[in-house]
Formats: C-alpha cells, sequence, structure tokens
C-alpha cells in the first residue's frame, strides 16, 4: 500500500469507511486526526456518529487549523487518518488565514512524512454553481486544495455510493 492517500467523494458517499479501512490495513493503533468542530449540537452528532463507527482503537487528536503542525509531530510507525481537509478549508477560511499558503505548506508536509496517511476531503465542485459569492468562494478553494493535495499523494480513490474508484495512479495518458 502507498504511504500517502487521498479519499474523495460526496455526502455520504461512504468515503471516510473506506479511508478508515485504508488505515486500518497499514497496522495497529492507527492515529486520527479530526478537523471538526462541534459548534452545534448536529455537528456532535455527526462526530460521535465517527467516534462510535472508529471505536476505542483509535488514537484521536483533534486539530481544526494546525493539520501540518499535527501531522509533523504524529509521524512516527502509525497510520494516520485526517478527517476532513474541506472542514479544515472551512475552518481556515473562518479564521482569515491564507488557505492557499496552508494548502502549499500541507503539500510539502506530506512529501516527508515516513508513517502512512491517508487524507478525506469532499468532491464539492460536480453540482450547480452555488447562488452566493461565498459559496463560490468555497467551492472553488476546495477543488484547488483537492488538486493539491491529489497531486501530493501517491494514491487518489473516488468514493461513488459505497463504492471506491482508483484514480491514480492509473493507466489513462492524457
Amino acid at each position: 500500500m502507498s504511504k500517502t492517500i487521498l479519499v474523495t467523494g460526496g455526502a455520504r458517499s461512504g468515503k471516510s469507511a473506506l479511508a478508515e479501512g485504508l488505515v486500518q490495513a497499514m497496522g495497529p493503533r492507527p492515529v486520527y486526526i479530526a478537523t471538526a468542530q462541534a459548534l452545534d449540537e448536529e455537528m456532535a452528532a455527526r462526530i460521535a456518529a465517527h467516534q462510535a463507527r472508529r471505536g476505542p482503537d483509535w488514537i484521536t487528536h483533534a486539530e481544526p487549523l494546525e493539520l501540518v503542525r499535527v501531522l509533523h509531530e504524529t509521524d512516527g510507525t502509525q497510520p494516520r487518518l485526517v478527517d476532513c481537509l474541506t472542514l479544515w478549508l472551512s475552518n481556515l477560511l473562518h479564521a482569515g488565514r491564507d488557505w492557499q499558503a496552508e494548502a502549499q505548506a500541507l503539500a510539502r508536509a506530506i512529501a516527508v512524512q515516513a508513517a502512512p496517511v491517508v487524507f478525506v476531503s469532499n468532491e464539492v465542485g460536480a453540482g450547480i454553481v452555488p447562488e452566493n459569492a461565498l459559496a463560490r468562494r468555497f467551492r472553488d478553494a476546495a477543488g484547488h486544495l483537492n488538486q493539491t493535495v491529489a497531486a501530493a499523494c501517491d494514491e487518489v480513490y473516488l468514493s461513488v455510493a459505497g463504492y471506491p474508484l482508483k484514480v491514480k495512479p492509473n493507466d489513462t495518458i492524457l
């Protein structure tokens, strides 16, 4: 299995479960790097459901902003899962941070990781053009972030209706 993997897909596409399975197959006591924040009851319930599905074998690090730092701090022998990049992006935008610089720093960090890491991100650009400027800005930023991370990773999977489609590497010549 490759060292770095991006798993992307739409809402409820099975991407988190796919990523969890990939990480568990890489070794015992996986590390879960959570970017979500329980800012309301609905998000708290989503976080609790993810935790219950994973079970007690995972070591969890909650980090909404300093993803690159946590990747370096947790880089040892255990495989890691980052879930999810689009929530991280949202956190960066709300904090007024330079998401493009953060994305480049993440790409550089991916290149030097010793332990395996799997990233989860939402594929948000397949729908209609959002009505408002903020939503369009987020959609565009998410697309650029996904491209940056995909280019840095060894493998990329698209999860569709619970089924993985391996996108990178592939044998297609463009």
